[in-house]
This record gives structure tokens, sequence and C-alpha cells, in this order.
């Protein structure tokens, strides 16, 4: 009786898949590629993120962070494209928002009542 890991060991592939041949000319060219998708990814939620927090607080900062993050992850090809618009899309607005209260107080914050 053959068990599942005899039957792997035995077994050799006949064929080889194009990822395979792919993987032994360049074994690193297979783990970048993920490996990219994923800081694109965090790229673009860390711009929504910070884009959405610079309507709030310091957006003299956050602002332009959020525009170069959502640049880089559309950019890098990233799977979440509607999040780094948006981020993109916040941080411009928080950039306008800036002007908005530098000409309108004089002030770089927010502030509530006289």
């Amino acid at each position: 009786m053959t068990t599942l890991s005899d039957t792997t060991r035995t077994t050799s592939p006949t064929t080889t898949s194009p990822a395979t041949a792919t993987e032994a000319k360049d074994p690193h060219r297979s783990t970048a590629r993920p490996r990219l998708r994923a800081q694109a990814d965090g790229m673009a939620v860390a711009s929504f993120i910070l884009g959405l927090l610079g309507t709030l607080v310091l957006n003299i900062l956050l602002g332009p962070c959020a525009l170069v993050l959502g640049g880089l992850s559309l950019a890098r090809g990233t799977t979440r494209r509607g999040r780094a618009l948006l981020g993109i899309t916040l941080g411009a607005a928080d950039l306008l928002l800036l002007a908005l209260l530098t000409t309108t107080d004089g002030t770089l914050s927010w502030h509530i009542g006289g």
C-alpha cells in the first residue's frame, strides 16, 4: 500500500509548466511580483487613510504623503485602484483645505469658535 508521501516522492513531473521554467531561469522574479503587488496594495490603503486623516489634522503633512503614496501604488500596479484614487483625491482636498484655511483665517489648522 502506497501512502501519499511515498507517491509524491516517487513521481516526477513529466512536463514543466511555463511558471516552473521561468522560476528555473530567474528564481527571484517569481517571488518579486507578489511582494511588490502586496506593497502596492498597502500603499493604496495607507494613502486613503492618510488622506482621510489629513482632512481633520496635519493636512500640511498628510496631504502630500497621501498624494505620493497613491501615485506610487498606481505606478506599481495595485489591485486596490479605487483606494489609491481616493487617497490621491483626499490628499488634493487636504491641500485645498489648507489653502482655504490659510487665506481665510491665516492659520494652518482647524479651530472651532471665535
